[in-house]
């Protein structure tokens, strides 16, 4: 698993690397500090930034990150 903090897209919590390696689909791993502002969406599947109305369609797979 790659380093860094790994959060679950459906709580929102953070969680340990060996519950980020069980449930790859729904846990994305975070790198560095967040230092842009405004509000981003982010998926647990493909680790790309999506539009709000996708993140809407896919709470439980989707991690909106503020910044």
């Amino acid at each position: 698993m790659a380093k860094g903090h790994h959060r679950s897209a459906t709580t929102g919590r953070y969680v340990t690397a060996s519950t980020a390696a069980r449930n790859p689909k729904t846990t994305v791993t975070e790198r560095g500090a967040n230092r842009s502002s405004g509000t981003h969406h982010r998926s647990s599947i493909t680790g790309k930034f999506v539009k709000v109305s996708t993140a809407a369609r896919h709470p439980n797979t989707t991690v909106t990150e503020r910044g």
